[in-house]
């Protein structure tokens, strides 16, 4: 069992390594002085132990000759010394604290930009694995202490280490056995510490998921988008309770694992102590016989304690390394996920104009671990400058055609290509850059309202918010961005704000307006417009919009949307009506397409659906706003 655990730690040395990589190239200045530092408060005790040494045999010898000058300075030199060695002690422990401070407050930001750049990196497809959610889950938690906490037990190791090897050529001239007998009194607590820490690692490994499942009903309960419906429906009590009981069990293995450890400690303490009584009796007896003298007695008892005590320490540290490196490598293979959305070796030049247009061959989809196609055998020509909507029932997979169209995803089976060249054949960030797409879900940023919009002219026209730019650039981009708001319906409401386009929007931040859901989809399409892209993709724009607002945005939109290449997709027929051609979608197939008077005429699906809608408005209470 022990070769095998000496094996598992040999495994962990690369991460290690790579660990220590990561130190150097965050803080290698501070991590230079800080091994310095750390050099000499290992020798320091050693010097106070040679000291104490000196000062008892001078105080021995001023009691057996009295009190006088020469006494008296025989016992100041060495007390003087000591208290030198305290005061530079103190300092250096001072300058300590603060390079480490220095170096983890460094650290943590370094490998935080790593979680960073890897998690915006990576395929949209991981999102769909609970396994990557796991991976990202411990590589956030440790990511940012683990490096720290196994560079302070490194430094430990090392101060403890020449403080150890120091003590040990000390104890030597009492006899070869002593530095072996400090050794052997410190294996069993070393062996208790690997031991836990491995055990503590599984348990940790094992209930990843389990601690996720806290941290989701935590954010249940505390954050505001469920406030209302956890009030609502009364759902608080159940959710807390889930979040107690799921707590109860992840405390009792760990309480359990750490009364297990508290006894195999104590054991191992008891061999320890027995080990220190044998040694003591055996330098008492010495002592007694008249080998040694009373510094020597308090030299080898300090000197053993304290080698003890460091000895403890040092493989103490081992195992917190082991400890640490144990969960690096969740974070290491966290950041070794590679995603399959690459650029090919020599991209094809791509303009924001479309000549062609866009065409789906034969295209066959499955997420991640479904099973059931998303689109089977799919098929779809949008010319050129065509504004083209797509309408279907839930899950038909309208939304599908946006991740795959933007190569979020890359379908198993079929081609999608603009200008009759494979998406693959271009670079994704170029492909991404000549496509706007209102999401179905947009992100509410908590910025003010003028930068909510010119966010979406990031990385199109170079548009850097914490740049300094001259006041033309400025008024320039305020007046497009006002151009993009007007366009998308949102200049009124915008204006309606404390400070108009300056205003802060959400509620995370103090002085923070929250807008309605409508008024939020408005601006998300502002920012869709403003970006100057050859292909708009809108979905579900005007969900939030009433009527009379649905019919004011469309007469804006196809302002804006003039030569461009438009797919609208929408469950409103009275929004699909106005574009050149319907699709209409099923079970992941076109089965439809054609103008809306031709689908009306044909009297299938899209007809079937109208009239239903249709039905629905027409039938629909009218309620008269009564005047008081």
């Amino acid at each position: 069992m022990i070769r095998s655990r000496i094996r598992k730690s040999l495994t962990q040395l690369p991460f290690l390594i790579r660990a220590l990589g990561f130190v150097w190239d965050a803080a290698g200045g501070w991590t230079v002085a800080w091994v310095v530092l750390l050099i000499v408060q290992g020798l320091l005790p050693v010097a106070s132990v040679y000291l104490t040494r000196f000062l008892v045999n001078q105080l021995v010898s001023a009691t057996s000759t009295g009190l006088s000058w020469e006494s008296v300075r025989a016992v100041l030199i060495p007390a003087t010394l000591i208290a030198m060695v305290l005061l530079v002690t103190a300092i250096l422990s001072s300058l300590s604290n603060w390079i480490r401070t220095a170096q983890s407050e460094k650290v943590q930001d370094y490998m935080s930009a790593l979680i960073h750049q890897k998690s915006s990196g990576v395929d949209l497809a991981f999102y769909d694995s609970p396994d990557f959610y796991d991976h990202l889950h411990r590589a956030r938690t440790d990511a940012t202490y683990r490096p720290v906490a196994l560079l302070n037990s490194i430094g430990s190791l090392i101060q403890n280490g020449v403080t150890m090897v120091s003590m040990a050529l000390v104890l030597v001239q009492f006899g070869w056995w002593v530095p072996v007998a400090l050794i052997i009194s410190t294996l069993p607590s070393f062996y208790v510490v690997f031991r836990y820490r491995q055990l503590f690692y599984q348990w940790r490994i094992r209930n990843t998921s389990s601690e996720r499942k806290t941290w989701y009903y935590d954010w249940l309960l505390t954050e505001r988008q469920a406030a209302a419906e956890l009030r609502l429906f009364q759902l608080s009590d159940l959710f807390s309770r889930r979040f107690q009981d799921l707590r109860k069990i992840l405390r009792q293995e760990r309480i359990g694992l750490a009364r297990s450890q508290a006894f195999s400690e104590l054991a191992a303490s008891m061999g320890s102590l027995l080990v220190t009584a044998i040694s003591m009796i055996w330098m008492l007896v010495q002592t007694i016989a008249g080998k040694y003298n009373l510094g020597d007695m308090a030299f080898f008892y300090q000197a053993f304690i304290q080698g003890q005590s460091l000895a403890r320490s040092f493989l103490e540290n081992v195992g917190e390394i082991y400890s640490n490196t144990l969960f690096l490598s969740d974070l290491f293979e966290f950041l070794s996920m590679e995603p399959q959305i690459l650029d090919p070796p020599q991209p094809v030049p791509l303009t924001s104009e479309l000549h062609q247009g866009i065409c789906f061959t034969d295209v066959s989809f499955f997420y991640p671990g479904n099973s059931r196609p998303a689109l089977n055998n799919f098929n779809l020509q949008v010319p050129a400058g065509q504004f083209a909507a797509i309408v279907g029932p839930n899950g038909a997979g309208k939304s599908t055609l946006i991740r795959l169209l933007c190569r979020f995803y890359d379908p198993q089976s079929g081609t999608i290509s603009i200008d009759g060249t494979d998406l693959k054949k271009f670079s994704v960030n170029e492909l991404r850059r000549i496509i706007t797409v209102l999401f179905q879900e947009p992100v509410q940023y908590n910025a003010t309202a003028s930068e909510n919009i010119a966010l979406g002219d990031i990385g199109s026209n170079g548009f850097d918010p914490e740049a300094s730019e001259s006041a033309e650039t400025i008024a320039g981009r305020h007046e497009r961005v006002k151009a993009a708001a007007i366009a998308a319906g949102a200049d009124e409401p915008i204006n309606r704000l404390p400070e108009g386009y300056d205003s802060l929007l959400g509620k995370w931040f103090e002085g923070g307006t929250d807008l309605s859901v409508g008024e939020w989809q408005r601006l998300a399409l502002a920012r869709a417009f403003l970006r100057q892209a050859g292909i708009i993709i809108l979905d579900e724009p005007t969900s939030a919009m009433d009527p009379w607002a649905e019919a004011d945005w469309l007469a804006r939109f196809h302002n804006v949307a003039a030569g461009k290449t438009t797919i609208l997709i929408t469950h409103r027929f009275t929004t699909a009506a106005h574009a050149d051609v319907i699709h209409v979608m099923q079970d992941g197939r076109i089965v439809e397409s054609g103008q809306h008077a031709d689908l009306l005429a044909t009297q299938g699906l899209y007809a079937q659906s109208w009239k239903t809608q249709m039905r629905k408005w027409s039938n629909a209470p009218v309620v008269l706003n009564r005047v008081e």
